[in-house]
């Protein structure tokens, strides 16, 4: 089974995803792609290999014979397009975040549930071999109870200035950097965590971006098992000397990773360093979707996954609005 794939949305986050498409012909095409500026889609369509152009994803999804779609829009298209392909029962993947509110999460999750599709949320970093690792030594209880997490995700954003675009707004972004480069981290906590978030408390800061939200931002979630996770994030500068893209720390020690290093240090044992390959995690996350159609398996991280990482992340705007700590569940109030 060759699965045709339709791309919603031909801006630049398209164009990694496209490379993943085209790694694997055997097992996938991108015969359709859809942008509302013709020269996107025009490009986007020769690129990928004479893919059928459309302006709409109504068009797309009733002119086209597609099996899944690609979502990779303005964040807040995401829902909108999500239910319609779901509606029209084509599996989707979608770029972050998947949605921007909990109601919309919630009419996400009924469609997917009516129409019996898969969606898989387009969460990459998971896909970094460390991170793999790292899973399985703490699915192993190597570090015994886990006492902390930390999870960093911050450079210097010249990209989104005064030529920002959509991200300069905050109603489409839903927010700001939190929401957007902010959900990296966001998802990896939880993912390491493995552990339902209770609270959340934040400090959202504007330090040197011309957009309506925060450039960068600090949050803290404690964790149902007493675990406190820290997540650190910003376009306003790089990250800083020594930190590194995750620690979790333990009852028996501690493991961090740079990315491709994975430094596992146990008390009463010698420090362990495992070397990773660099590798292209949209393309592996991209494999992996197209995989999860053809043997009909779960995603690594479907809608509701999604709807958690959201849900933290509304909490850390509420609370930094608000200057309190926000119970998880009553991010509203």
């Amino acid at each position: 089974m060759t699965v045709k794939v339709g791309l919603i949305g031909c801006g630049g986050i398209s164009k990694p995803h496209a490379d993943g498409y085209l790694k694997i012909p055997g097992e996938v095409r991108v015969t359709a792609v859809c942008d509302v500026v013709e020269e996107n889609r025009t490009r986007m369509a020769e690129y990928v290999g004479g893919a059928r152009p459309f302006e709409s994803i109504e068009a797309l999804l009733s002119e086209s014979d597609v099996d899944a779609v690609d979502v990779c829009l303005p964040h807040h298209l995401h829902k909108d397009a999500i239910v319609a392909a779901a509606g029209a029962g084509k599996h989707v993947l979608c770029e972050k975040p998947l949605c921007l509110t909990l109601e919309e999460a919630e009419e996400i999750g009924a469609v997917i549930r009516d129409n019996g599709v898969t969606l898989m949320c387009a969460h990459n970093q998971l896909f970094y071999p460390a991170v793999k690792q790292a899973k399985e030594i703490l699915d192993a209880g190597t570090l015994g109870q886990i006492y902390q997490v930390r999870t960093v995700d911050t450079f210097f954003n010249r990209g989104v200035g005064a030529n920002a675009g959509w991200r300069a707004s905050r109603a489409m972004v839903g927010g700001g950097e939190l929401i957007d480069t902010g959900y990296h981290p966001t998802y990896l906590l939880l993912y390491l965590a493995n552990s339902a978030p209770t609270e959340v408390g934040a400090m959202l800061t504007r330090h040197a971006l011309a957009i309506e939200g925060e450039d960068s931002g600090q949050v803290l979630v404690r964790f149902a098992d007493g675990m406190v996770g820290n997540i650190v994030t910003s376009w306003a500068y790089d990250r800083p000397a020594g930190w590194w893209q995750f620690l979790v720390v333990g009852e028996h020690g501690q493991m961090y990773s740079t990315g491709d290093e994975l430094h596992l240090e146990l008390r009463d044992a010698e420090s362990e360093v495992f070397e990773h390959p660099k590798v292209n995690t949209f393309h592996l996350e991209i494999a992996d979707y197209v995989r999860c159609i053809r043997e009909d398996r779960r995603p690594v991280q479907t809608h509701e996954d999604g709807t958690k990482v959201l849900e933290v992340i509304l909490a850390a705007y509420t609370s930094d609005e608000k200057k309190r700590i926000v119970s998880i569940g009553k991010a509203s109030d």
